[in-house]
């Protein structure tokens, strides 16, 4: 990711005004306008697998609504507002008033990100950080390339790996514990 005015702290009001017609997608982080990359056909699939996955099993069990990028997550109030587009979303039922027409405001069930050269440090660090600090429940880091699903859940200081898993690891969530996939789904061409 890249700064696109190191100079210049945006606002939420500045990142609304950004046309929509804009080729490029951004988040807006700690007053940064951030530049997101284009992702790597190893990122798509990845996305593409779980994001299919997860629909499956939150429809059969009726457990809420999943949301992939570019949506805006809005977390934080006034000025302090931070926008992110997670690769992939879950809102359960009991949350579903943060689900707007527009955006999605406050803190959703899980965030997924799937890595991506430029943003590794971001998504864990930062990222991380600005996830626990406003309530979401579970954020999963998918690596394509090691084939790893790193499962983090909210403790006192933050966010605390639960669990790293590789092939084949079936049950991957502690807030969904009857979620359970074959970790080649995710990460193999279909």
């Amino acid at each position: 990711m890249s700064v696109v005015n190191p100079n210049v702290r945006f606002t939420y009001e500045d990142y609304q005004s950004l046309s929509e017609s804009m080729e490029k997608r951004y988040e807006l982080l700690d007053g940064d306008l951030m530049m997101v990359p284009a992702p790597t056909t190893m990122h798509q699939r990845a996305s593409r697998n779980l994001e299919f996955l997860l629909i499956q099993f939150v429809r059969h069990h009726k457990l809420g609504e999943v949301f992939d990028a570019p949506v805006d997550v809005v977390l934080g109030e006034g000025k302090n507002r931070e926008i992110v587009q997670p690769d992939l979303i879950f809102v359960s039922h009991e949350r579903k008033g943060i689900v707007t027409k527009k955006e999605i405001r406050g803190a959703p069930d899980l965030i997924v990100e799937i890595l991506s050269p430029g943003t590794e440090e971001r998504d864990r660090g930062y990222k991380k950080a600005l996830y626990a600090r406003y309530g979401v429940r579970e954020y999963w880091i998918v690596n394509p390339d090691e084939q790893v699903i790193e499962v983090y859940v909210p403790q006192a200081q933050g966010f605390h790996l639960a669990e790293a898993y590789r092939s084949p690891s079936r049950r991957i969530s502690a807030m969904l514990p009857t979620f359970e996939i074959e970790l080649d789904e995710v990460f193999q061409a279909r």
